[in-house]
């Protein structure tokens, strides 16, 4: 309903369809940040939406005009979003809010202003602001309205744990924002080199896939995943951009409509795999250039070489520079999810929430898809840290629920402990998982 909002506002104030889509595109990249879950967080997002507005649509500009000078200003941008990541939640949050729009560049002709207003470069500058502030408005009117229906609760943010997390084997030096970082600057100056020299005509598509198989990775494995479900999601929405796009070049208004309709099924489908996510994605991009008029012809096999060599870009960054193990991220995790259920069963802590415990977990549930990937990788492999996060996640709800009693324990504190030692060695942390998660059946079953 946000994106909706946004984009006909948009259309509306602009009398073009690519102002439609970037209000869109805004809307939902706001939504996915969480930047809104804090009150504070208005205001943050106030200040940087229409930044990130009119740097989208400058970006855009020096891409058609001076690609290699718009190549720079892509990378320099993309880096600055990861790096500053290490800064926080809020900082994450707001990197986050910057990557969705910058990949809509990448495709999206630069039109910063529709017919309606002319050449004039004050609307030049305000216009992306307005754009904005109008996704903004939309994400705003969609919450509150599924608040006042009962369809939309304030979702859970991680907070940090009050008691600190044992560091992994082997701490990160540059720590992990930072290598992020260089890996997106090697993977996106390597895209930009070899699309511009060898495919100057469909280049995008080589930097926007080794952008999305980079951006949030969480490690070397999850970008190997990502680049296998993004080879055979986009074949899937490419020959579809190809069945409709002939349909839809014709008339502006009706690309606009399967965009949104491309974006919605997206984010709807996410949550059974992120191979549909990048499907339907592909097919929204894929039709986002039919705006062009000199748009050359929609070449299947082309498009899936350009989206393989830009997979193997990103593949190689992730690999060999500064590389990042998928498992010591979920180490990182599973320590951060102890020690908050550790401080939260602290009799010695005055203020003890069942938040402390639900925040951290979050972020271990979200490595699950990277490690169910893994085990089908590796079946033959006797350490499977899928089995790490299912036996912490069967002991959230009951951890939750004597936090919520005000109990703490003795048995519980020691099984907690001991899984927070574990840590250090990969063998014991599958068995000290199982002994916390038996350890609190005992306790529900003794209350019951």
């Amino acid at each position: 309903l946000g994106m909706t909002v946004a984009a006909a506002a948009a259309v509306q104030l602009d009398a073009g369809p690519a102002s439609g889509v970037l209000g869109a595109v805004l809307a939902l990249s706001l939504s996915r940040s969480h930047l809104t879950a804090e009150r504070r967080g208005w205001l943050e997002a106030v200040a940087v939406l229409p930044l990130v507005s009119l740097c989208t649509l400058g970006i855009g500009m020096l891409l058609h005009r001076a690609p290699w000078i718009g190549a720079a200003a892509f990378v320099a941008v993309v880096a600055a979003a990861t790096w500053m990541r290490r800064f926080g939640p809020l900082a994450q949050r707001l990197g986050r809010l910057v990557a969705l729009p910058l990949a809509t560049v990448l495709v999206v002709p630069p039109l910063p202003h529709g017919p309606r207003w002319g050449g004039s470069p004050v609307a030049a500058l305000l216009l992306p602001m307005a754009v904005a502030l109008l996704a903004m408005a939309g994400v705003l009117l969609a919450q509150q309205l599924g608040r006042l229906l009962g369809w939309l609760t304030a979702p859970a943010v991680p907070r940090p744990a009050t008691a600190p997390a044992p560091p992994a084997n082997g701490a990160l030096k540059p720590s992990p924002p930072v290598r992020l970082a260089l890996q997106m600057v090697v993977a996106l100056a390597g895209a930009f080199v070899v699309g511009l020299l060898a495919f100057p005509t469909h280049w995008r598509w080589v930097v926007l896939t080794a952008f999305l198989v980079n951006v949030g990775s969480l490690g070397g494995f999850d970008v190997v995943r990502k680049s296998v479900l993004r080879v055979l999601g986009a074949a899937g929405g490419t020959v579809l951009a190809m069945a409709l796009a002939g349909h839809a070049g014709a008339e502006p208004s009706t690309a606009a409509a399967l965009i949104l309709a491309c974006i919605f099924a997206g984010v709807f489908l996410r949550v059974f795999g992120y191979g549909w996510w990048v499907l339907c994605v592909t097919l929204a991009l894929a039709l986002l250039q039919t705006f062009e008029p000199t748009a050359a012809p929609l070449l299947l096999w082309q498009r899936l070489l350009e989206i393989v060599v830009g997979a193997l870009i990103g593949v190689a960054a992730a690999s060999f520079v500064f590389p990042i193990r998928s498992v010591d991220i979920l180490r990182r995790r599973l320590a951060g999810a102890l020690a908050a259920m550790s401080a939260a069963l602290d009799p010695a802590v005055p203020d003890r929430f069942p938040e402390q415990v639900a925040g951290p977990m979050i972020l271990v549930r979200q490595m699950r898809p990277v490690f169910r990937a893994q085990r089908f990788a590796r079946r033959g492999a006797a350490v499977q840290p899928l089995d790490w996060i299912d036996a912490l996640a069967a002991c959230e709800s009951p951890l939750i629920a004597l936090v919520a009693r005000g109990e703490t324990p003795g048995a519980v504190r020691q099984a907690v402990g001991a899984a927070r030692m574990a840590l250090r060695e990969p063998a014991q942390i599958g068995p000290a998982l199982a002994a916390l998660r038996e350890v609190l059946a005992r306790d529900r079953k003794s209350v019951v």
